[in-house]
């Protein structure tokens, strides 16, 4: 008699242990479940009151430095927040925006719109700008911010004094109409005499008189090369070349004309001049 196969079954582990696995993970969350109730149930426990004497922690913000000169965490603070706000002030409260717009408009009459280059025209605009505000700078250094590291003002006093100078910059370059404007449409009544302007009016209204200012001189910039245009139009015409761009032939004659007159060096006099004497 032949001897019986012996069959043997081969469990699957997949199948056998999944319920562990299943089992397992969901001690496991349960556990953390627990501990996390524990420990918000401790952090709630009843909050121990601070004793009368006690100075919450020895947590001080001490504002004023010793000799009551401020601190020097403060300083570095206004230091960092004017600076986050620096391009914005240049653009707004100095002649950065007048100068730039009028080189622009140069480079534009010129017809060479990449030449200069934007940096080369953002970078004489600054240096123009610090040389024309540098009195302006110089009286709010001394009147402002010398008084407040020094203790002598606290530091409303130091804005309202230092602030004093830029705003009467401002006031002397911005026509009394542009004012006018912008008190109408804040629904104000117009000030008793246009340095009790205030800033969230000045500022506005500087600007809409400094972007009159620069198209008045690009407007005066652009006649003599627009007449060069049409002089060359014309021999153009006359001669039957309707086909050639008059910029091609207009171009080295707007050039030539432009460094025999020197003309930067007479843009930025002028620039200069609109403002007064800078730089002293």
């Amino acid at each position: 008699m032949a001897p019986r196969p012996v069959v043997t079954t081969v469990p699957t582990p997949a199948r056998t242990r999944t319920p562990h696995r299943l089992l397992l993970a969901a001690l496991l969350l349960l556990a953390v479940a627990v501990l996390l109730l524990a420990t918000a149930a401790a952090g709630h426990a009843a909050p121990v009151e601070p004793s009368p004497g006690t100075d919450n922690g020895g947590l001080s913000i001490d504002i004023n430095g010793p000799n009551g000169t401020p601190s020097s965490a403060v300083v570095t603070l206004i230091a960092i927040t004017l600076l986050s706000v620096a391009p914005a002030l240049l653009l707004m409260m100095t002649s950065f925006t007048k100068i730039f717009v009028v080189l622009a408009m140069t480079r534009n009459a010129l017809a060479l719109p990449t030449i200069p280059p934007n940096q080369v025209l953002a970078g004489l605009a600054l240096f123009l700008s610090l040389f024309i505000m540098a009195p302006v700078l110089t009286q709010m250094n001394d009147l402002g911010v010398q008084p407040y590291l020094n203790g002598t003002l606290d530091l409303n006093q130091a804005l309202a004094t230092g602030v004093a100078p830029l705003q009467d910059f401002m006031v002397a370059h911005t026509r009394e109409e542009d004012i006018a404007l912008m008190t109408r449409a804040a629904g104000m009544e117009n000030p008793a005499s246009p340095s009790d302007v205030a800033l969230t009016t000045l500022i506005p209204a500087f600007m809409i008189s400094e972007l009159r200012a620069a198209f008045i001189i690009g407007f005066v910039i652009f006649v003599p090369f627009l007449v060069i245009d049409l002089v060359v139009a014309s021999a153009l015409m006359s001669m039957g070349m309707m086909m050639l761009p008059p910029v091609m032939i207009s171009l080295p004659f707007k050039i030539l004309l432009f460094v025999l007159v020197d003309g930067w060096g007479l843009i930025i006099t002028a620039l200069i001049g609109s403002y007064g004497a800078g730089g002293g």
